[in-house]
């Protein structure tokens, strides 16, 4: 059937979706929304991936989302399905991402009769999702998908529901395929650019705080712009390492989960502080400490798209709602010349690259069988990428104490890109590196996962073996749950209960999905072992026998060593 001449609500639903961009969706079928499976087969711009776990499919609409800028679909049946994808849900609202759950439901006459695998969306998502609607009538259901496009997508990009009955998916409708209009810039007056510009030119210790609204199309490129145009050091928001040269003389790090005493109180010295496209959350605010609430004890500026942050915490001296990425291009028009001391951001940026130095490198022969007190050292692994890995790798991040020298030490230029998850969750690394790679295909993909995290979602790497996907995976293999045993260790000693782990032979199990795979137990072996991996021009694995203290961060800051998230 052609999609322009669909005459099913089915038809009518997926051809909103493709008018509005919509190439790719992610799925795990289920009998409750046969109706929209069926008219898939008549949308072949539409490619359909088919998973094998609901947070799997959910987790690869987030990163394609993310990439994509438009939501990620994923399609899931009613109860179940519907339940393990609401991991996605958290993860779309937690990392500002557009996301489309499209949920199969029971008979619209069993509605609200507890029938089987029935359950109330909207009280279920009500507080994760923008937006919930159940659609009972086949003539609501393109005008539904419409409006969650447009939900999606607006202000703080977020995660909306689409509920359709199982037996209002093939009636005859008539429909139209709108499009979503691109939202408008805005800006602030003439007269609030040129106070900001002046408080730029007064301040002597001006400081930037930038956030995911740079991700857009020529984000990355303004910042830097308005960052050299002014002078003003960069610490980026959480996980928002790729939105800034991170070896550029203005850098001045991230705010995140580990930051040592000295680089916070060398923020707080600030004079003049610039929130740009971040929510300042608990996180980029050091637990709600910088700015300060209710008043930052600098001139405080933010800037977001969405008005609901804005003052949310700490009341600004101005407090802008528009495009930050606008607002930074705005600011280089209205240019005051800074006449400032440089030692303000020599300061930063020494901080900076103090605190993202390696460790020295032990190259060492010998096996490790991964257990607690041996193990290769990840930072090793990680310093082999950065060294070996292209200039437009896109690094995919699994949770986990594993991932902190990634966060501390690559050092990201665009277009390397970070793909993590704000959210903290677990299993993620694995299908969002599938997202990724098929969104980009010209560039590398490497996932790095934890035995915990793969041993969730690990089997979604099917995918990279049915398409042919060059990803590059790196196991680290530690026989815990490490994040959660270093906080063990230090709330309470010795007392490991929980968190250790049985583990299988993973390269048994890549090399039984048909994916070439490798260990490596010895520091000496990371250089040769990334570089085939690299190279490979199919799915590559290596199992890493490392062991808690070999994940934990080396950092001549102490204070950096624990505050790992799971």
């Amino acid at each position: 059937m052609n999609p322009a001449t669909a005459t099913t609500s089915s038809h009518a639903l997926l051809s909103v979706l493709a008018a509005n961009g919509i190439d790719r969706v992610f799925l795990v079928p289920g009998e409750s929304y046969l109706g929209i499976l069926d008219a898939l087969a008549d949308f072949p711009r539409i490619d359909v991936v088919t998973c094998r776990h609901e947070a799997g499919a959910g987790f690869m609409a987030c990163a394609d989302g993310r990439l994509t800028r438009r939501p990620g679909v994923v399609m899931v049946s009613r109860g179940p399905g519907a339940s393990n994808a609401s991991i996605a849900l958290h993860t779309a609202q937690q990392d500002g991402i557009p996301l489309l759950l499209i949920v199969g439901q029971i008979p619209k006459a069993d509605l609200r009769k507890e029938a089987f695998q029935e359950i109330d969306y909207q009280r279920m998502y009500g507080s994760i999702a923008k937006w919930v609607v159940e659609v009972t009538e086949p003539d609501q259901l393109p005008a539904a998908a419409f409006k969650a496009l447009r939900i999606a997508m607006a202000d703080t990009p977020g995660a909306v529901v689409l509920v359709v009955p199982e037996d209002i998916q093939q009636q005859q409708v008539e429909s139209d395929a709108w499009q979503v209009p691109p939202a408008v810039a805005t800006i602030p007056s003439d007269a609030t650019l040129e106070r900001i510009a002046r408080l730029l030119e007064q301040a002597q210790r001006p400081l930037i705080i930038a956030g995911g609204a740079f991700e857009a199309p020529r984000g990355r490129d303004s910042l830097l712009r308005f960052a050299q145009t002014y002078d003003v050091p960069v610490a980026v928001s959480f996980r928002r390492q790729d939105i800034f040269p991170n070896r550029h003389p203005l850098y001045a790090g991230d705010l995140g989960l580990a930051n040592p005493a000295e680089q916070i109180e060398a923020f707080e010295s600030s004079d003049f502080v610039l929130a740009l496209g971040t929510r300042l959350g608990d996180i980029t605010t050091q637990g709600y400490r910088f700015p300060k609430p209710p008043r930052a004890a600098q001139t405080f500026v933010h800037c977001h798209a969405d008005g609901h942050p804005v003052g949310l915490h700490v009341a600004p001296d101005i407090g802008i709602v528009c495009d930050p990425v606008a607002l930074a291009d705005a600011l280089v028009g209205v240019h005051r010349s800074p006449a400032r001391s440089q030692r303000w951001s020599m300061r930063l940026r020494g901080i900076a690259t103090h605190i993202a130095e390696w460790p020295h490198r032990t190259v060492e022969p010998g096996d490790s069988n991964g257990d607690t007190g041996a193990g290769v050292r990840f930072v090793d692994v990680v310093r082999s990428l950065a060294e070996h890995a292209p200039v437009d790798a896109v690094i995919c991040v699994d949770a986990g104490t594993f991932a902190a020298p990634v966060y501390r030490h690559f050092p990201f230029r665009y277009p390397q890109r970070l793909m993590s998850p704000l959210s903290g969750a677990m299993g993620y690394g694995t299908p969002a590196a599938i997202a990724t790679q098929l969104r980009l295909p010209a560039q590398k993909t490497i996932c790095l996962v934890g035995d915990g995290g793969f041993a969730m979602t690990g089997n979604e790497m099917i995918a990279a073996v049915a398409r042919r996907l060059p990803i590059l995976f790196i196991l680290s293999n530690n026989n815990c749950y490490g994040s959660i045993r270093v906080h063990q260790d230090r709330t309470y000693p010795g007392r490991h209960i929980g968190t250790t782990l049985t583990n299988p032979d993973f390269t048994l199990i890549a090399g039984a999905f048909g994916i070439d795979a490798e260990r490596v137990t010895a520091s000496d072996e990371i250089d040769a072992a990334v570089e085939r991996g690299l190279a490979a021009q199919r799915p590559y694995f290596i199992e890493v026998m490392s062991s808690i203290e070999s994940v934990q961060p080396l950092s001549s800051v102490p204070s950096m060593a624990l505050n790992q998230e799971p």
